[in-house]
């Protein structure tokens, strides 16, 4: 079949290999790709034109794609937020461009716009430290699952690692002895982050106390540092999967009684933020996430436009 002649949908799986080849995409951002794509294809579903083809896209297709988007609501009734809405249409552009590199014809990308986001549509949700201390306390630590999942949330917490990052951790990244015998007091480590770039996470003297507990309770040769003790004949290793720390997450912050519903990204912006209470200047705290772009650390000003509101009311002689 012609490239040009067959429909959109069936051109998503070439796409998804393009990002992975071509763009050199982590197996994360792909399957994201994937996932945001999901809703698009949903609306084709939902609009009886799963058979549309890439030129047959309109800019009015588009437009009544975003309608869709404004008003799809999840399982609570909530409405899609607007950064949700943009990560699926940066996805459907990212198809567009595609169809460009591959000389198929379809709509130009810069046809497909993002909603504005308005100051409020741009504000994170992050945890005070007294409510990090809460959330911390909620873990069942007379078991197994228990002090994982403490050394799970104290990790979060002390690295600001993203949740696909915690999980791809290893046994083997760390001197287990040392560890086990409370040798090592701080831990610098080397990960693979966003994009396949590296930088160094730090834990804190009570992360790796933590760590050491629950790695004292494992008897078994599972390569993952975090492992699903629920037994699947599918599961060769047992790792622990994202969505899993997402759901233990949600089920603590509910335990503790927060007014945040809290996910593990939550835990790396309460991790920014600390910092940035405590001191630190903006640029450090984008080496220590891991961000390319001075601009993406740019949302957590939150918590200098205080500190710089002070400073100017204690030190400006035009008071």
């Amino acid at each position: 079949m012609n490239k040009s002649n067959k429909p959109i949908i069936q051109h998503i799986p070439d796409f998804l290999d393009y990002c992975e080849v071509e763009k050199g995409l982590s197996p994360v951002s792909v399957r994201n790709y994937h996932n945001f794509l999901k809703i698009f294809i949903q609306w084709l579903n939902y609009t009886t034109q799963t058979n549309l083809k890439p030129h047959e896209l309109t800019s009015e297709h588009i437009w009544n794609y975003r309608l869709y988007l404004s008003r799809k609501k999840d399982s609570k009734g909530n409405v899609t937020k607007k950064t949700t809405q943009n990560y699926y249409l940066i996805a459907l552009r990212n198809l567009l461009a595609y169809f460009a590199v591959r000389d198929i014809v379809a709509l130009p990308s810069d046809k497909i716009k993002l909603p504005k986001l308005t100051d409020k549509d741009k504000a994170i949700k992050f945890l005070r430290f007294d409510q990090v201390e809460k959330l911390l306390a909620m873990p069942d630590l007379t078991t197994h699952e228990g002090k994982r999942d403490r050394a799970i949330l104290e990790l979060l917490f002390s690295t600001g690692m993203r949740v696909s990052e915690l999980t791809s951790l290893n046994m083997r990244m760390f001197n287990l002895k040392e560890l086990l015998n409370k040798k090592i007091t701080e831990l610098e480590l080397n990960i693979s982050g966003k994009g396949g770039s590296t930088r160094v996470v730090y834990f804190s003297s009570r992360a790796l106390e933590w760590l050491s507990k629950y790695l004292g309770g494992r008897k078994d040769l599972f390569p993952p540092l975090f492992i699903n003790y629920k037994k699947d004949k599918n599961d060769n290793d047992h790792r622990l999967t994202p969505r899993s720390v997402e759901r233990l997450v949600r089920k603590y912050t509910a335990m503790a009684g927060l007014p945040v519903e809290a996910t593990p990204h939550t835990l790396r912006h309460s991790f920014a933020t600390d910092l940035l209470a405590h001191g630190a200047d903006m640029r450090s705290v984008q080496e220590l996430l891991g961000h390319k772009n001075i601009m993406t650390t740019q949302i957590y000003t939150h918590v200098t436009n205080p500190q710089l509101r002070n400073i100017h009311k204690k030190f400006h002689s035009g008071k």
